[in-house]
């Protein structure tokens, strides 16, 4: 009889599970738990939007869609993009319409890496671009951003991880989890760097929509000589509350795009096609309701900032995203021991940050998707925690 472990692909089973899901999981199986966990909108999706979705139902719109997603929808996105950032993208090859933006980072990384080549990481960060990279076949490079920078990328922190097997780097400001973000002249100390080493990006700015204190995003796409190195990927899932819809986007130059819907369309097909009749209207006519949504989550950082601060946590103020990222060191916990305790002693479930990366450790993951009333609820909880392990 084969042996269990030859039958599972090793280079999988070494991956762990996503130290988010982790404590939500356990969350939901105990009662009067405030979750600060999960970085979902706690908006419904505008009714539009979901009155859009109806309609192509009722209509039998229910067919497959071309491999690169509807060309209205490729469209809307292409004029979205120029409007934001000023760039183009030609909807008829270099736009792929995508089931969420982890099928982009997925399918950007199997379009470009070679079994060996490296891929630079922006620590802390999204739990799935380690697994993605290692799953296509390339080797995860950190680099450990800090506090003390806003968690901002470095040059000279780019610069010292950079070696001849350097293939890619993974960018995502704003930033989950830390809610940072770059702004235009930190983007600019970077742009020589990866001009000069040929380093291709993958610029992940599923929250680009969401920044606050003035604050705009800028997309590295915006720098002109690094159009043709980049792969860009949105989407709805947050600025629009449409996580369940599974819809996102990738653009990017021809020659790579080419490869991109070849892995997309063996793989995917496309694209859910009620969700392309929704994601159209969302593109159309719901820049009101981002701006509205943005309102209340500003509401809600601001709450969660002065919270933290006021219970003597050190916590740099977030201008981007949903998530704040504060130290819990003094407490003399680790992240996953300070969240088991708060978890099962108080009933708040936050994220250890070492489930973002090594530099993540000595911090907790808190999303302020939810309501003010929740917020102020957890608040409570923690200072009642704190108190006790005093």
């Amino acid at each position: 009889m084969q042996n269990s472990n030859d039958r599972l692909a090793k280079s999988i089973v070494d991956i762990p599970f996503s130290g988010i899901r982790k404590f939500f999981d356990i969350a939901a199986e105990m009662g009067d738990v405030i979750s600060l966990s999960v970085g979902e909108p706690d908006f419904q999706t505008p009714e539009n939007v979901r009155n859009a979705a109806i309609k192509s139902l009722n209509e039998g719109k229910t067919k497959y869609t071309s491999n690169l997603g509807m060309l209205e929808l490729r469209h809307e996105i292409a004029a979205h993009i120029k409007r934001r950032h000023g760039v183009e993208y030609n909807p008829a090859n270099q736009i792929v319409v995508t089931v969420g933006a982890s099928e982009g980072v997925d399918v950007s990384l199997r379009a470009i890496i070679n079994p060996g080549d490296e891929v630079l990481v922006v620590e802390p960060c999204y739990v799935s671009y380690r697994p993605g990279i290692i799953m296509a076949g390339g080797v995860p490079v950190s680099i450990q951003t800090k506090a003390e920078n806003q968690f901002k990328l470095q040059p000279e922190e780019l610069a010292a991880k950079i070696t001849p097997r350097t293939k890619a780097i993974l960018l995502n400001y704003p930033t989950n989890p830390t809610g940072a973000i770059m702004e235009r002249e930190d983007l600019a100390k970077l742009v020589p760097i990866l001009l000069e080493n040929n380093i291709i990006v993958i610029t992940d700015e599923i929250y680009g929509d969401l920044t606050y204190g003035g604050r705009k995003h800028v997309s590295i796409t915006e720098f002109p000589e690094m159009y043709s190195n980049t792969i860009l990927l949105n989407g709805f899932s947050k600025a629009y509350s449409m996580t369940g819809w599974r819809l996102a986007y990738a653009c990017g130059p021809e020659d790579i795009m080419q490869q991109f819907t070849k892995i997309h369309q063996y793989v995917i097909m496309s694209a859910p096609t009620t969700s392309q009749y929704a994601g159209i209207e969302a593109l159309s006519n719901c820049d009101p309701d981002i701006d509205a949504m943005r309102e209340e989550y500003d509401k809600r950082r601001k709450l969660m900032l002065s919270g933290f601060r006021s219970l003597g946590m050190d916590c740099f103020e977030p201008f981007g995203a949903f998530y704040m990222f504060p130290s819990i060191k003094k407490s003399g916990f680790s992240s996953d021991d300070f969240c088991t305790k708060l978890l099962y002693e108080n009933k708040v479930a936050v994220v250890p940050g070492n489930a973002f990366g090594e530099c993540g450790e000595g911090f907790i993951r808190c999303s302020y998707a939810y309501s003010l009333e929740s917020i102020e609820i957890a608040l409570e909880r923690i200072e009642e925690f704190l108190k006790k392990h005093k």
